[in-house]
């Protein structure tokens, strides 16, 4: 019971830095504002966390072990190879739409060596399997040959992150799934052969 106990706060530290960081940055957020939005004590969360390099640190392999989860589990199903690349293609866009430019930027500049573990984590377990699946689907002749596998990804990716944030979308009326929505529809089936492409359209995808 005391371990759970302790964890439950830990936990939630994590959490809630996880919302913050992510979609504002971490530089001028301080751990006492964290404890504060909280209600814990500065005491508390110095004890899980002696500054805010280790919180950051932590909160972003838990995030990375959550995306793993994610990535193993779409590419390892019994799914057609369109159905899993549309899956894994939405997950990572919705992720990436998560992640504002300020955190980047921090991480960057602030924890350069967690940045490189990042970064190795991005292009090893989340764009290799995207281009994997891309590769086996112009294999399956489901996927256009005269279209460059690394810019369609390059192209979602920055769609998302241009469009799905939210200084874009507070100055526009369509949600956050209409903008999914319409970044994939127009990229994906534009990658793909006549035949795959109806196969995708009679397939229902959810971004919830």
């Amino acid at each position: 019971m005391e371990i759970m106990a302790e964890q439950e706060p830990k936990e939630r530290i994590i959490g809630h830095a996880e919302e913050r960081f992510l979609s504002s940055g971490f530089n001028k957020v301080t751990l006492d504002e964290l404890s504060s939005e909280l209600g814990i004590s500065k005491k508390t969360m110095y004890k899980f966390f002696p500054s805010k390099e280790d919180l950051v640190r932590t909160m972003m392999r838990m995030v990375m072990k959550k995306v793993e989860r994610n990535v193993t589990a779409i590419t390892e199903s019994e799914k057609p190879v369109i159905h899993k690349l549309a899956e894994l293609m939405l997950f990572v866009g919705k992720l990436a739409g998560r992640i504002s430019r300020a955190f980047q930027l921090d991480i960057q500049r602030f924890t350069p060596t967690l940045w490189k573990e990042v970064d190795k984590f991005r292009n090893e377990m989340i764009l290799s399997r995207v281009a994997l699946m891309i590769k086996e689907a112009k294999r399956q002749g489901k996927f256009r040959n005269d279209v460059n596998d690394e810019v369609v990804i390059m192209m979602f990716l920055n769609s998302v992150q241009t469009i799905v944030n939210p200084e874009v979308l507070s100055q526009h009326a369509f949600s956050p799934k209409e903008a999914m929505y319409t970044i994939f529809h127009v990229i994906f089936e534009g990658s793909l052969t006549d035949e795959a492409r109806k196969e995708f359209i009679n397939y229902e995808i959810s971004i919830n």
